[in-house]
């Protein structure tokens, strides 16, 4: 089967898990004429503009490769994963981080609300997420999630990125920046539908490893879509890398290593799904493929 034809498996895919999300959420989140509604209106206008609720459709293919049953627990882990995300992205475009006025095309939410409101429905979303993966009554998803935000994952790859802005940086630096800032919380998305489905301890860590890899080559398409794509496409603003001097792949390896070096993660990360012998991963593949051939 051709890239392509798995890319479009995967999109329906994640148009299928994207409904669940969106009609999860719905159930989930305060409405806004709930007090404090302003609050409550801010983080809805977050979390409802869009998206490709990736972070969610792979918690729920990771679940159901483990044979985990139709239940509460995997809808609120997809919602507390969009919740993150959500979070991390309120964050990201605050003047004070990396200034971005758009976000899937849409004003970002400090442009519509004002920074102080933008900053507590990030902070909001991220307690709340909490508060529903604790519902799932399973410690070591709070805790998978947890690190993946903290210093040894997001919040430490997010202060790297913001200290090297600027600066002359290595490879290592990088690596380690996209691997926090980035890849965590998406390995840590496929890692929690594999503990609520009570997957073994070998095969969380060889689905731990697939997701790292896909999770890099997210962030190096990402960089590369940056210098290649428009902001049309990708419904925020393009080219702001190099202006910020950021430290990305194509900064460091430039625009033609950087494609290389995507297709060898993109291969070390299935080389890990052939852990699982012949289980059918079809699933992962194609979505890995996606990532990889995404053009926004």
């Amino acid at each position: 089967m051709s890239m392509a034809s798995m890319a479009e498996k995967a999109m329906a895919y994640l148009e299928s898990a994207g409904k669940l999300t969106e009609d999860s959420l719905k159930d989930y989140i305060p409405e806004e004429t709930e007090t404090p509604k302003s609050l409550h209106s801010a983080m809805r206008y977050a979390l409802l503009i869009g998206g490709k609720r990736l972070r969610p459709a792979l918690a729920l293919a990771s679940y159901e490769f483990f044979n985990g049953k139709p239940s509460e627990s995997i809808r609120l882990a997809m919602c507390a994963l969009e919740m993150l995300h959500t979070f991390s992205l309120i964050h990201d475009d605050l003047p004070c981080m990396d200034d971005d006025d758009f976000r899937r095309g849409k004003p970002s939410t400090h442009k519509v609300y004002g920074e102080a409101a933008a900053i507590l429905a990030g902070d909001a979303l991220c307690i709340f997420a909490f508060e529903l993966i604790s519902r799932t009554g399973n410690a070591a998803v709070v805790e998978e999630l947890a690190r993946s935000l903290g210093t040894k994952g997001m919040i430490g790859g997010q202060i790297i990125d913001i200290e090297s802005e600027g600066k002359s940086v290595d490879l290592a630096t990088v690596d380690y920046i996209h691997y926090h800032k980035t890849a965590a919380l998406i390995e840590a998305s496929l890692v929690t539908g594999a503990l609520l489905a009570g997957a073994k301890k070998e095969d969380l860590e060889h689905i731990r490893e697939f997701g790292k890899g896909i999770g890099l080559v997210f962030q190096i398409v990402d960089d590369i879509l940056d210098i290649e794509s428009s902001t049309e496409k990708l419904g925020k603003k393009t080219g702001s890398d190099i202006k910020k001097g950021k430290a990305t792949y194509p900064a460091v390896l430039g625009l033609d290593a950087s494609k290389k070096k995507a297709v060898e993660l993109y291969n070390e990360s299935l080389a890990f799904l052939e852990k699982f012998g012949n289980r059918n991963t079809d699933t992962f593949r194609n979505i890995a493929a996606l990532i990889i051939e995404r053009s926004y």
